[in-house]
């Protein structure tokens, strides 16, 4: 934690950012402590009975207090049905290396009663084999790695923490942490459309992640991340990831989905986010996008049936339309559709897209900021952008990049966005943006709010998003910004506006 969290700590306590005790408290929730109440040991890799790991977690789930589960049994441990710890207290599992391995889709390990979780040397694995057009979901299901379902009432801090861990082959998402309710008739579920929709617990959620990796899972549905937290409420997410490894992934190797108030905190370090967003295959659903995907209208011009006769509204919010489209194509929802209605209902503007991901997607939609660090990292060669920040209401974005290279992603390397009430804060030092499909460094304030960029030994080159910027740094609207930039090389150039110095 203290390598994670002082080498930032230190830079934003310099320009009051931060305060020193709250450098403590971050470090105070990345563990799962306390004495064991129970414990259990594994000693065959049988399905269930006694002795085996089915057993150990019933047996737990009927204790108060923290449990601890011992792994010793030889070999695969292959289940035919997921496994359920229903207990609210703690539960430490810890393995040997075992694989805990389905052969269907289902959920591996469910934490029902949003319990805190400590996994060490285990591995997770679904069967694997899925893709756009292998789908998981046909039957209402992606089988997740490990999902801990946050109850509506939790308060503190719920405490995932994964040592050793690899998950890898199931159709949805890794490792999931949900702290999201909606209503049933809504259009939306949680953590879609724009800013986040649904409610959640009072509780904030900290992962830590050291020595794991979560591979290859997602491919068997739109929108099946490798970890993926959605957390409404007042809570907050810190995220500490050491010497982990997210790759080829269906969705964002990482996507941290906030909304309402609180603040996201995440520190990566020595960690690989690449080639992910993958399962909406662009070359199997370019022929199914229609030959107009965008467009501006006046008022009282175009109707939405006049844009593509199958274009079904669901929702609006802020003033914004997202809309599903039916075709045919393998998995609709990986046309990502947005329209935005004049006061008449006349269409004012809509884009329709091939909903690609990210390597990391953070995503803050209240009143909270997001900040962290992202040292001596790789965010290569993913569908979308490599990291990607977006913020939206009240808050800012505070973010130092350190030693890490963005390659070969198909748009942005690193993209920071504020649209709201809030500054952009960055440090970039001893990093690389090229050859991505987008721009090299975004770090974009669109409404109230101050830029300020600080960059020393910053390499860019051939990034193409028609022309070809190494680093934008834009402050749209109502505020100041600031660059300072150092012994560094932009070789394909700057794309500055409502900068005051350079």
């Amino acid at each position: 934690c203290i390598y994670n969290i002082v080498y930032i700590g230190e830079f934003w306590m310099k320009h009051g950012i931060i305060k020193a005790s709250i450098i403590g408290a971050l470090c105070s929730m990345l563990s799962v402590g306390g004495a064991f109440a129970a414990s259990f040991t594994v000693v065959n890799s049988n399905d269930s009975g006694a002795g085996s790991l089915r057993e150990a977690l019933q047996q737990a789930s009927g204790i108060e207090e923290a449990n601890a589960i011992y792994i010793q049994s030889n070999g695969h441990i292959n289940i035919k049905s997921p496994l359920i710890y229903s207990a609210q207290s703690p539960l430490f599992l810890f393995g040997q290396n075992q694989t805990i391995k389905a052969n269907e889709d289902f959920t591996l390990l469910t934490i029902s009663e949003g319990a805190d979780l400590s996994v060490e040397h285990l591995k997770f694995q679904g069967p694997g084999g899925f893709d756009i057009n292998n789908r998981a979901d046909l039957d209402g299901n992606k089988g997740k790695g490990i999902f801990i379902d946050v109850r509506d009432t939790q308060t503190g801090v719920l405490k995932l923490v994964l040592h050793g861990v690899r998950v890898s082959d199931v159709g949805g998402h890794g490792v999931h942490v949900f702290d999201c309710t909606i209503a049933k008739d809504a259009p939306l579920k949680c953590g879609e459309g724009y800013g986040g929709a649904g409610v959640g617990s009072d509780a904030s959620i900290s992962i830590s992640m050291n020595g794991s990796s979560i591979i290859n899972v997602g491919m068997g549905g739109y929108d099946a991340d490798g970890l993926r937290v959605d957390e409404r409420g007042l809570g907050d997410i810190n995220a500490s990831i050491v010497n982990s490894q997210f790759l080829n992934n269906g969705a964002d190797g990482v996507e941290f989905d906030e909304g309402q108030e609180g603040s996201v905190i995440m520190h990566a370090v020595a960690s690989k986010f690449n080639n992910n967003g993958i399962y909406c295959d662009v070359s199997i659903m370019k022929p199914f996008m229609p030959s107009e995907d965008e467009g501006e209208f006046e008022d009282n011009q175009v109707k939405p049936a006049d844009i593509i006769s199958n274009l079904v509204i669901d929702i609006t919010e802020e003033g914004k339309y997202n809309g599903a489209i039916k075709t045919g194509s393998p998995d609709d929802g990986c046309l990502e559709t947005e329209v935005k209605f004049h006061d008449s209902g006349f269409v004012e503007e809509f884009e329709i897209a091939i909903d690609t991901d990210d390597g990391v997607d953070i995503d803050e939609a209240g009143e909270g900021d997001i900040s962290g660090q992202i040292y001596d990292s790789e965010v290569n060669a993913n569908a979308d952008e490599g990291f990607d920040i977006d913020e939206l209401n009240a808050g800012g974005i505070f973010m130092t990049i350190n030693n890490t290279i963005a390659r070969d992603n198909s748009d942005d390397g690193f993209k920071h966005s504020e649209e709201d009430e809030g500054s952009v804060v960055g440090q970039v030092e001893n990093s690389i943006a090229k050859d991505n499909g987008g721009k090299g460094f975004v770090f974009e304030e669109e409404n109230e709010g101050n830029v300020f960029i600080m960059a020393s030994d910053v390499t860019t080159s051939n990034n193409d998003d028609s022309d070809d910027t190494g680093m934008e740094l834009v402050q749209d609207d109502e505020g100041s910004g600031a660059a300072y930039i150092s012994d560094s090389s932009v070789e394909d150039g700057f794309d500055i506006s409502g900068l005051d110095r350079l």
